[in-house]
C-alpha cells in the first residue's frame, strides 16, 4: 500500500501541474456525448497520471481512458480509478474548486485515496496504512514525498452536530430530491448549507465543516472513489441512499445511485 500511495500523490500533484497550464491559457472547451465539458486539460493530466500508474501492472478505469469490457473487468480482484480532473465545470468557470483523484479500489472497495486541489495546492490522501486520512499543502511541487507525509496532518470528522447542520450541497447540481431532504431536517433543526464543487465535497466531511452531503444527482465511481477512501479513512461512511450499503467499484454499470456521506 505504502508504494501505490507515494506512486498516487505523484501522479495526482503532476496531474495537476498539467492541468494549471491549461488554466493559465484561454483554453478551448469541446462536449462530450452527455454534454459535459472536456478539455485539453483533463486529457493532459490524464495521459501524465496514466504514465505513473500503468507501471504497477494495476489496470486502470479512468474517465478519459477507453472503458475495458466488463467481461474482462469483473475478473480483476484490485483497480485503480481516476479522475484526471473532477470538475470540469468548475475549472471552466475558473473558481478554483476542482480536483484530480485518484484511488485503489480492492475487491469493490477504495481503500487508497488521493485528492489534490491545484489551485488551492491543497492535497488530501489516505495515510499508509489507511487507518485515518490526512492533509497538507504542497507549496513546492518537487517536494519529496517523504517531506508530503512529514508535514501532513490528520483530518477529522465533527464528533457532534452542534446547530446548524452543516449539509453539502453542489454549486451546479442542487436539485429538487436535495431540497427535499434538507427541508426534512429543517422540520427538526436549522440548516446551513455548503457549497462546494467536485470532490472537495466529500473533503468538507471528513475534516469536519460540514456534517452530511447528500447525493440525488447522477455521478460516476470516478467521481467519489477518491473520496469514499478518504471519507472511510478519517470515519464517516459513504452509503447507498436506498439501502445504507457502501458505494461499491468496478461495477458493470460504472453510474453510482444516489448516496449519503454521513458520519
Amino acid at each position: 500500500m505504502r508504494e501505490n500511495l507515494h506512486i498516487a500523490i505523484r501522479a495526482a500533484i503532476d496531474g495537476g501541474l498539467e492541468i494549471m497550464k491549461v488554466y493559465a491559457t484561454d483554453f478551448d472547451v469541446e462536449l462530450k456525448g452527455d454534454n459535459s465539458p472536456l478539455t485539453i486539460a483533463d486529457q493532459n493530466a490524464n495521459d501524465v497520471i496514466n504514465k505513473f500508474l500503468e507501471p504497477t501492472g494495476i489496470p486502470i478505469i479512468s474517465e478519459e481512458n477507453k472503458q475495458t469490457d466488463y467481461e474482462v473487468r469483473r475478473n480483476w480482484n484490485q483497480c485503480w480509478i481516476v479522475d484526471p480532473l473532477d470538475g470540469t465545470k468548475e475549472f471552466v468557470k475558473r473558481n478554483g474548486e476542482f480536483t484530480v483523484n485518484i484511488a485503489l479500489v480492492i475487491d469493490g472497495n477504495p481503500v487508497l485515496g488521493v485528492i489534490y486541489v491545484p489551485v488551492e495546492k491543497s492535497l488530501y490522501f489516505t495515510s499508509e496504512d489507511i487507518t485515518e486520512s490526512m492533509k497538507v499543502i504542497v507549496n513546492d511541487p518537487s517536494i519529496s514525498i517523504d517531506e508530503i507525509l512529514r508535514d501532513a496532518r490528520s483530518i477529522k470528522p465533527a464528533e457532534e452536530i452542534v446547530p446548524p447542520v452543516k449539509v453539502v450541497g453542489s454549486r451546479s447540481h442542487l436539485n429538487d430530491d436535495t431540497r427535499k431532504f434538507i427541508e426534512n431536517i429543517e422540520k427538526e433543526t436549522s440548516v446551513e448549507i455548503v457549497s462546494r464543487g467536485s470532490s472537495l465535497k466529500f473533503c468538507l466531511v471528513a475534516e469536519g465543516d460540514a456534517h452530511i452531503y447528500p447525493r440525488y444527482a447522477p455521478t460516476m465511481e470516478w467521481d467519489t472513489a477518491a473520496g469514499q477512501a478518504i471519507c472511510q479513512a478519517a470515519g464517516i461512511r459513504v452509503v447507498e441512499e436506498a439501502t445504507g450499503t457502501p458505494l461499491k467499484y468496478n461495477k458493470e454499470n460504472l453510474l453510482n445511485p444516489y448516496f449519503l456521506v454521513a458520519r
